[in-house]
């Protein structure tokens, strides 16, 4: 088997810069950063009072980590238009929040470098609980303006249609 097959058995790697992230349907602009999809189980410790020496382990609570993206500030009014949905200053008592409409499942889907899409997570029900719109500036500086939306979920599932990719023809 070559070390470079495309196949199922493939032994290198993906890369992790081919990426990109998707919500309403639409994927979004610039984004150039996504912190990794995480969870972790509780161990639930208890032990038998007949057998003082053994402790049994047991899964517990599941608890999903919260994702961040990144991107460069532009004109771009997605992740601004986004945050307002979770609370927005001055919009009239009762109205900060849109409970109808500010969850979104985000998809992110990662790509070869021949650009074939080969896996995809779904972040279920995600909401801002974070935004920055802009950074800390410095006139002495030299680096992009970086915008972030902390995102929490309630879990993330793989898109198992999304399968191994057939080399592109040369």
């Amino acid at each position: 088997m070559s070390e470079y097959d495309a196949s199922a058995q493939r032994v290198l790697p993906y890369k992790n810069f081919k990426f990109r992230v998707k919500w309403d349907g639409r994927y979004v602009a610039g984004v150039t950063k996504v912190s990794s999809l995480r969870r972790s189980t509780q161990v639930i410790e208890h032990r038998d009072g007949g057998d003082p020496s053994t402790v049994y382990k047991s899964p517990g609570q599941t608890k999903y980590e919260s994702v961040t993206l990144e991107r460069g500030v532009t004109h771009d009014v997605e992740f601004e238009q986004w945050a307002n949905k979770v609370w927005q200053l001055n919009n009239g008592l009762g109205a900060e929040v849109s409970l109808k409409d500010f969850r979104k499942n985000v998809t992110i889907e990662m790509f070869n470098e021949a650009g074939q899409t080969v896996l995809a997570y779904t972040l279920l029900r995600a909401w801002v609980s974070e935004y920055q719109a802009v950074p800390d500036l410095d006139a002495t500086g030299n680096s992009m303006a970086i915008q972030t939306l902390k995102l929490e979920h309630e879990g993330w599932e793989r898109d198992t249609a999304v399968t191994a990719p057939e080399p592109p023809a040369l």
